[in-house]
């Protein structure tokens, strides 16, 4: 290589050194003045863990308050209730040991709020069904609405209890008539949420469902059912609630194995303490129930039915 092929070669790499030098220094500059740099992995867990704590400590400090409450407030001698201390010493082995099964109805708490759920999940399933389509005519209906509306707003003031005498005598049998108890009870709010749901269909959807020429069921699953759907969850929530009270109380006096049943064996035997432990476990299941919908009703509508 000659003298000038060198400096030539020398030229251009010095120019080529020199374009690509600016770039560097703007990405430089702009890294350095950027006002909200990427954060780190730190940073990240830093904020989730904040965001736990936001979430999780009220509830907790409110629930040590009421414990605190309870403890002084049943701490006297000659307290007709027993204090949290006593209840957690009395019921331990229900507690440590929630499956045991000594046969007939001598079982663990699972095996009881299992029978329990099992009957909601039968009766409230039927609700659902059936709540959501009475409640899509209704809706869509305006002769449907005037002939059943008031009679489901008498039917639905009638006490679930006040039912199961009737369902007794229909079915003859406890397990079917707790199923209709709940059945009964929770068609009510999901019937009325679905109605307006429908009711409540923005016009401009009516108008795309003309345009496109939708038919029946076309209109049924590509319009109505997604814009009620925020309706008929909460109605669907407010379902579960109802339905997993009245499946308590109706336990009470059918007998056999289930939570309710539980609680009224354990208030003829004065166990009292199990009773307290029985409530503790209904309002953490009712509480998962409600929570299980509410998270359907998320996903089902993309975040728009009530969290």
């Amino acid at each position: 290589m000659n003298s000038s092929t060198r400096e030539l070669v020398t030229t251009l790499s010095a120019i080529t050194h020199h374009a690509q030098q600016p770039d560097a220094d703007v990405r430089s500059d702009s890294a350095a003045n950027d006002p909200n740099p990427p954060p780190g992995v730190w940073h990240v867990i830093v904020g989730r863990l904040n965001e736990a704590v936001r979430v999780v400590v009220p509830p907790l400090v409110t629930l040590a308050v009421l414990i605190g409450i309870w403890q002084l407030a049943t701490s006297a001698p000659g307290s007709s209730l027993p204090s949290p201390t006593t209840v957690v010493s009395e019921t331990w082995e229900l507690i440590v040991d929630p499956f045991y099964d000594h046969g007939g109805v001598d079982k663990g708490l699972f095996w009881h709020l299992l029978a329990s759920l099992k009957r909601v999940a039968v009766g409230y399933s039927l609700a659902a069904c059936a709540g959501v389509g009475i409640g899509v005519l209704v809706g869509h209906s305006v002769w449907a609405m005037r002939a059943l509306d008031p009679l489901f707003q008498v039917l639905r003031t009638i006490p679930p209890l006040a039912w199961l005498p009737l369902s007794l005598a229909a079915f003859r049998n406890g397990h079917p008539a707790a199923i209709f108890v709940i059945f009964i009870t929770a068609i009510w709010p999901i019937i009325i949420n679905t109605a307006v749901g429908i009711r409540n269909i923005p016009q401009d959807y009516r108008n795309v469902a003309r345009v496109l020429s939708f038919n029946g069921p076309e209109y049924l699953s590509h319009i109505m059912l997604p814009a009620a759907a925020p309706y008929i969850f909460t109605g669907m929530r407010i379902g579960i609630g109802l339905s997993w009270l009245a499946i308590v109380a109706a336990e009470m006096l059918i007998g056999g194995v289930g939570i309710g049943f539980f609680v009224w064996d354990s208030w003829n035997s004065s166990r009292i303490s199990d009773i307290i432990l029985a409530l503790v476990y209904v309002g953490i299941v009712g509480f998962c129930l409600d929570r299980a919908i509410a998270l359907l009703g998320r996903l089902v509508t993309r975040g728009t039915a009530s969290g």
